[in-house]
């Protein structure tokens, strides 16, 4: 069975019905909490949010990424880009995990840990309200984790402790945990140095967290760390070996992050299509005008090659099939075209575009951030075309 109503692939019947599930649920639950909310609001009250988990809860949406033998809903990575992509449509879909409708658990590389790193850090982001952050980012960038990172962690006795600062890190100083990527060896000459992640709690002595206010609502935090104390059973993964930790997670990451960029564009496109065709002009009314249905066709036809972008990278995900370059295709692709999209809507809009009883400004800043979170855009130019000058030959004409 096809879709006709925004998608070009041919989805399953029972993703198209779990996706029309989906934006029911946000139309019906999620948006009338939401439109009570102040403007630049970052999540409802406790008890709206404990309400709208309960259903999530019976619909079977929440702790997707989760699995099943520690309390989730294992779902294919299409069914979880299907829900980001939806999702993202509300604050309380898209936004941080403590703050969102869906509760998806923690980021996967905790399910990588030894079974008491997953009994005491994991379940309790699935059974309670924990929640956890991932510092890889510093002052100095973040663009390259292996070489960049500057943060030490240095073992003394059955300790390691932690010098440094990271920057920029979402939900950090909200968390319950956090994982932190330091360098515990410098490498040898002509070798990169290795780098361990950690597992840290807020309370652990040395470790301090200071708010930063940026373009968007929802601030990031700086971690500071000074002889941050941390056990040795702590350290998740081998040591040297926390390079692949990360990559693990940016790769799962990117493809739902550019899915919920998607979503948000495509209701910034439908409703600027609604307001068009109502919206009279002195000659006709505003949808008659060529400029206009150009905004509208470029949007059109960028979205449905972003959302191609992803769902071809959740493919490849679900079969197994190594996705470091599709996840930094769909980053960039989905992440620039979602801003290229809301602006045109904002100028489809006119004044009202800009005005706060409109989420379109907000989007529009909040898209902003997205184009240098998980990775800035030149970053992933560089990756994808590295991949495609290490395995092209020249082609025909220059082989």
């Amino acid at each position: 069975m096809t879709d006709s109503n925004h998608y070009g692939f041919i989805l399953p019947e029972e993703l198209i019905l779990l996706r029309d599930q989906i934006r029911r649920f946000m139309r019906e639950e999620v948006k009338p909490i939401e439109d009570k909310l102040p403007h630049d609001a970052t999540g409802c009250s406790p008890e709206d949010l404990e309400h709208l988990r309960a259903i999530a809860e019976d619909m079977g949406l929440t702790r997707m990424a989760v699995p099943a033998e520690y309390g989730g809903n294992p779902a294919s990575a299409l069914t979880q880009i299907i829900l980001a992509e939806e999702s993202a449509k509300c604050r309380l879909g898209g936004y941080a995990p403590a703050l969102n409708a869906f509760k998806g658990g923690p980021p996967n590389v905790i399910w990588g840990g030894t079974p008491a790193q997953k009994e005491k850090y994991g379940v309790p982001c699935v059974e309670g309200d924990a929640n956890m952050f991932v510092a890889i980012t510093e002052p100095t960038g973040g663009s390259d984790p292996r070489n960049n990172i500057t943060t030490r962690a240095e073992k003394r006795g059955d300790k390691w402790y932690l010098n440094g600062r990271k920057m920029w890190i979402t939900g950090a100083g909200l968390a319950t945990y956090g994982i932190i990527f330091a360098r515990t060896n410098d490498g040898e000459e002509g070798h990169p140095p290795q780098v361990t992640a950690f597992i840290v709690e807020p309370d652990f002595p040395g470790i301090t967290f200071n708010e930063i206010k940026v373009i968007r609502a929802l601030s990031p935090w700086e971690i500071v760390l000074e002889d941050c104390e941390v056990p040795d059973e702590n350290v998740l993964g081998e040591v040297g070996q926390g390079f692949g930790v990360a990559q693990n997670w940016l790769v799962n990451a990117r493809v739902p992050y550019a899915a919920g960029c998607i979503g948000i564009a495509q209701e910034a496109l439908d409703m600027a299509c609604g307001w068009v065709k109502q919206r009279p002009t002195r000659d006709g009314m505003l949808m008659d005008k060529q400029a206009i249905q150009w905004m509208i066709a470029d949007s059109e036809v960028e979205l449905k090659a972003a959302r191609l972008l992803v769902y071809e990278a959740a493919a490849r995900i679900d079969a197994g099939e190594p996705g470091k370059v599709d996840a930094s295709i769909c980053k960039l692709y989905g992440t620039e075209t979602a801003g290229r999209v809301v602006d045109r809507a904002i100028q489809m809009f006119g004044g009202m575009g800009v005005a706060q009883e409109m989420p379109l400004e907000r989007w529009y800043r909040e898209l902003r951030v997205k184009r240098i979170g998980e990775g800035p855009s030149e970053v992933h130019r560089m990756v994808i075309a590295r991949d495609k000058l290490r395995n092209t030959d020249g082609g025909v004409y220059f082989g």
